[in-house]
C-alpha cells in the first residue's frame, strides 16, 4: 500500500500511527513524529543527523516540533492562502452610472475582441490605445474578496507538495498525488517492478484508478471551465488532464509502463471500492495476476467547497458556531469540525491518494511478497427509487448484509461476532449518523452481534470523496498490524438519534485482535459498497489450507529478502527522501517496434508475449461447403 492523506504517508503505517499516536509505544511515537516532520519539510536528515532547512542541528524533532506537527496535520483551519485574509478572490457585477466620459489606456492585446458599440478607441502607439466610454451606464465586474463560509478542511500535512518531488509541469494536484501514492506503494512493496513485469504476460497486469469528480483545480477542468469568464487562456493540458480516469492513465504512461487492462469506475464516495471490486474480480477469474487499485482526489477548491456548502452538506462556520454556542471559532474548534455519530452539522472536505497492490495468491507466494491482508470480495448495490438523488436509500443494507454473510461462511459465527469490526462511512452529517447507524445496527441484530466496534476515521482526516474508502482500507491494515482500533476523538456523546443498541462507539483507541474488517461506503446518489478485508493471520491460514506447509515455509524464506528491501525504502521515506517514479518520454513505443503474429504480439521490454488467442464461449459456426 502507498499514498498520502491528512494524517501522513500511507506506507509504513505512518498515517495510521498518527491517528493512534498516544496509544503507541514511545519509540513508535518518536518515529512517527520524526517522519511527519520530514514529510512537512520542517527538518532534513543527513549523515550528521537531523537539521532544519538552514542547516542548524535539531536534536529531537519529535519533541521540539511535536506541537507544530500535530497542529498542521488532520482536520484543521484551511491553510490554503485563498481561504485566508482578505478572502476568496471573486468578482461582483456592477452597473456604474458615469456622470461624464471615462477615459483610460490599456495595451492593444487587452482590448475586447468585440468592442461595445459606444466605445471610442484612439491609437497611442503600436501597443497601446486610449479608450473613451461616454457618460451613462457602464456594465463591469468589480474585484471582490469574499469571506469563506467554510474554513474547516483536511489538507495534506502542511509543507508537503507532491508536485515538487518530480518533473511535474502544470499537473493538477490530484495527479501529482497519484504519482506519489503509486510510487510509495511500489517502494513499500519491496518488489522490483521491472523484475515483476518480466515474469508476467503483459495482459496479466491491470490498473484500475480514478477519482470521484475529476481534476477541478486550475490546472485541470476547473481552470478550463472558467477560462473565458476569467480572461485566462485555456491550455492544451487542461482538457485531457481533467478526466476522472486520468490517475490510471498517468500510472500506465509514467509509472508502470503497463499495456494491460485499465480503467476507472466513478461512484462518488464508493469510487475506491468500485475499483477494488474490478481488481478483485479480475484476479479471482484468472484474467490478471497483478492489479494496482487506487484513487486520488484533491477537491479542496473554493468552487467545490461552495457547491457542497450550497447543498447543506458541509460543516460551515455558522453551523459550527451554532452547534457549540460560540461567538468565534478557534483553531481547536476547527480541529473538532468532523464529528461522526455525535451531534454534528456536516462533513469536512479532504484530499487523499491511496493505492494498493493486489496479487494472485500463487504469484505472491512465489515472489515472497509481504502479504498485509486479503480482499475476498466487494459488494455493490444501488438504492432503488429515491425522493432526491442525495437522499439515503436501502442499498447499503444489502451490501453490508452480503459482506457479513461472507465472513460468517469463511471464518465462522464466532469470528464474525467477536473478531470483526466496522470501518463506517461516518461522514459527520446529521442524516448519515442516523441512516448509517441504522444499517450497521440492523445487520448486527440479524447476525447476533451485540457489541460491534465502529471506527470512523473521518473524525481525523475528513471526507476525501472517492478516496474515502481507500483511507478506511489502509487504516484497517494498520489496525491488523498494530492490534489497535482508532477511537472517534470528537465523539463527546453519541447523538440521541444514532441507532447504537448493538454497536460499540469509543472515543480513545482500544486494543482489538481482528480477523476481518468491513469497509463501508454509503455514498451520494446511491453508490453503496462494502468491502471485506481479512487480516494477515487469517490470510496465512487460508493460504496454508490451499497451498500446504511446504509452500508457506518456502514463501516465508523468500519474504525475508523482500521485507529487507521494503525496510530500506521505509527508512529513507521516514527521513523525507523520496524518489517518485515518473518516466516521462522513456521507453516509448508507438507500433513499428512490435513483433506481430496472428496469435501473439511481442513487446520490447516484456519477456513474455501478449497472447491474442481469444476465450470464445459461443462456439463456432461451421464454414459453408464450397461449390
Amino acid at each position: 500500500m502507498g499514498g498520502i492523506n491528512p494524517a501522513g504517508r500511507t506506507s509504513g503505517h505512518q498515517a495510521f500511527r498518527r491517528t493512534v499516536l498516544d496509544a503507541l509505544p514511545a519509540d513508535q511515537q518518536r518515529q512517527t513524529l520524526e517522519g511527519l516532520a520530514a514529510l512537512m519539510q520542517l527538518v532534513e536528515h543527513s549523515e550528521k543527523g537531523w537539521h532544519d532547512r538552514a542547516g542548524q542541528p535539531v536534536n529531537s524533532p519529535a519533541q521540539s516540533l511535536r506541537d507544530q506537527v500535530l497542529n498542521h496535520t488532520l482536520v484543521r483551519r484551511n491553510e490554503d492562502p485563498r481561504f485566508l485574509e482578505p478572502g476568496l478572490p471573486a468578482n461582483r457585477q456592477a452597473s456604474l452610472q458615469l456622470s461624464e466620459p471615462l477615459r483610460f489606456t490599456l495595451r492593444r492585446r487587452q482590448l475586447p475582441e468585440n468592442l461595445p458599440e459606444n466605445w471610442q478607441v484612439r491609437e497611442l502607439g503600436a501597443r497601446e490605445v486610449e479608450v473613451t466610454v461616454p457618460a451613462g451606464v457602464f456594465e463591469t465586474l468589480l474585484p471582490d474578496a469574499q469571506r469563506p463560509k467554510v474554513r474547516a478542511a483536511a489538507q495534506l500535512p502542511q509543507g508537503f507538495e507532491p508536485a515538487s518531488l518530480y518533473r511535474s509541469v502544470h499537473h493538477p494536484r490530484g495527479l501529482s498525488m497519484a504519482i506519489f501514492g503509486a510510487s510509495d506503494c511500489l517502494g513499500a512493496s519491496g518488489l522490483s517492478w521491472e523484475t515483476l513485469r518480466q515474469t508476467l504476460n503483459p495482459d496479466h497486469i491491470a490498473v484500475y484508478a480514478g477519482n470521484s469528480i475529476g481534476q477541478l483545480d486550475d490546472a485541470g477542468w476547473g481552470g478550463l471551465m472558467k477560462s473565458l469568464v476569467s480572461g485566462q487562456r485555456a491550455t492544451s493540458k487542461q482538457m485531457p488532464l481533467g478526466y476522472g480516469q486520468m490517475p490510471a492513465d498517468f500510472l500506465n504512461a509514467y509509472v508502470l509502463g503497463s499495456v494491460g487492462s485499465t480503467g476507472a469506475v466513478l461512484g462518488a464516495c464508493a469510487s475506491f471500492l468500485y475499483n477494488l471490486r474490478l481488481g478483485t474480480e479480475d484476479i479471482r477469474s484468472g484474467r490478471r495476476k497483478v492489479v494496482m487499485v487506487g484513487t486520488a482526489d484533491a477537491p479542496i477548491t473554493p468552487e467545490i467547497i461552495e457547491g457542497f456548502r450550497a447543498m447543506g452538506a458541509l460543516a460551515d462556520d455558522a453551523s459550527l458556531k451554532a452547534l457549540d454556542a460560540l461567538e468565534l471559532l478557534t483553531d481547536a474548534d476547527y480541529q473538532r469540525a468532523s464529528r461522526p455519530f455525535a451531534l454534528n452539522c456536516g462533513f469536512t472536505m479532504a484530499e487523499a491518494s491511496q493505492f494498493i497492490l493486489l496479487m494472485d495468491d500463487s504469484l505472491a507466494l512465489e515472489l515472497g511478497a509481504d502479504i498485509m491482508g486479503s480482499v475476498p470480495d466487494v459488494f455493490v448495490n444501488a438504492d432503488g427509487f429515491k425522493r432526491s438523488i442525495s437522499a439515503p436509500g436501502i442499498g447499503n443494507y444489502i451490501t453490508l448484509g452480503k459482506a457479513a454473510s461472507l465472513v460468517r461462511d469463511l471464518l465462522g459465527e464466532k469470528a464474525l461476532r467477536e473478531r470483526s469490526f466496522l470501518h463506517a462511512h461516518g461522514t459527520s452529517t446529521p442524516k448519515n449518523r442516523t441512516t448509517e447507524s441504522h444499517v450497521l445496527d440492523e445487520i448486527a441484530r440479524a447476525n447476533g452481534i451485540t457489541d460491534w466496534p465502529v471506527v470512523a476515521i473521518k473524525s481525523f482526516i475528513g471526507h476525501s470523496q472517492g478516496s474515502a474508502a481507500g483511507d478506511q482500507l489502509v487504516s484497517a491494515l494498520g489496525s491488523f498490524a498494530h492490534g489497535i482500533l482508532p477511537g472517534i476523538p470528537t465523539l463527546n456523546k453519541v447523538a440521541d438519534d444514532v441507532h447504537a443498541d448493538r454497536l460499540r462507539f469509543f472515543q480513545t483507541p482500544i486494543a482489538f485482535k481482528a480477523d476481518a474488517a468491513f469497509i463501508n461506503a454509503k455514498g451520494f446518489g446511491g453508490n453503496n459498497a462494502t468491502g471485506v478485508v481479512l487480516s494477515p493471520d487469517v490470510t496465512e491460514r487460508l493460504l496454508l489450507q490451499r497451498h500446504g506447509a511446504d509452500a508457506i515455509n518456502a514463501w516465508k524464506a523468500r519474504r525475508e529478502t523482500v521485507r529487507a528491501q521494503a525496510d530500506t525504502y521505509l527508512v529513507q521515506a521516514d527521513r523525507g527522501h523520496y524518489a517518485p517514479r515518473y518516466q516521462f518520454g522513456e521507453e516509448v513505443l508507438e507500433g513499428p517496434e512490435l513483433d506481430i503474429h496472428a496469435d501473439r504480439i511481442h513487446i520490447p521490454g516484456y519477456a513474455q508475449a501478449v497472447s491474442l488467442t481469444s476465450d470464445n464461449p459461443f462456439g463456432r459456426i461451421n464454414e459453408e461447403p464450397s461449390e
